[in-house]
């Protein structure tokens, strides 16, 4: 099952291909697979969004957020398998979301900003925390052609699980100036 090296010898791959791989993800621009303990394939359904989350995983490897980049085919994308945790699976298990947490999403999303992202928000689901609780952001397609300098999505997500309020404590906290420019988005 460790040897997909004739699967991606296609070139195009489908999702029959990987028959016999755990299906980690399937959402409306593809399905996740894992296909050893360090490495998942993105079988997209389009090839345009397959080339937006390239560019940006390709322009963001050099940042400790990203999941790192091994390979692509023609419909897909070989990335860092991320063993963990999401955010929603996170905050149902703690039923907390401590300063800690907080400083490591601030700095995920200035991390963002510095690899060049024009899109420096993500999904609350898109948050993953390795076993070592270090952050990785994925579904990244939208980094490029979307202009966001603010977390939108991210503060509509963790308000939605129930944690804004905690959340923006500890950026009140953190950076005055950022709980002030946050407060007016979700006002």
């Amino acid at each position: 099952m460790n040897e997909y090296n004739a699967i991606i010898a296609k070139g195009t791959i489908s999702i029959k291909d990987l028959e016999g791989y755990k299906l980690i993800g399937k959402g409306a621009d593809g399905s996740v697979f894992q296909l050893t303990s360090e490495r998942c394939i993105k079988i997209f359904e389009k090839v345009q969004t397959k080339a937006l989350e390239l560019k940006a995983l390709q322009v963001g490897q050099s940042s400790p957020v990203i999941p790192r980049l091994y390979e692509d085919g023609t419909n897909y994308i070989i990335m860092e398998y991320v063993k963990g945790l999401s955010l929603p699976q996170y905050l149902k298990k703690e039923k907390q979301l401590p300063e800690p947490i907080v400083e490591k999403i601030l700095a995920m999303l200035d991390e963002l900003k510095k690899v060049g992202f024009e899109r420096c928000d993500t999904e609350v689901r898109h948050i993953l925390f390795n076993e070592d609780m270090e952050i990785r952001v994925i579904d990244l397609k939208r980094a490029f052609g979307s202009v966001r300098s603010n977390p939108t999505k991210f503060l509509e997500g963790i308000e939605k699980k129930g944690y804004l309020e905690e959340f923006m404590l500890h950026v009140k906290n953190r950076s005055p100036t950022l709980y002030t420019e946050w407060k007016n988005i979700i006002d």
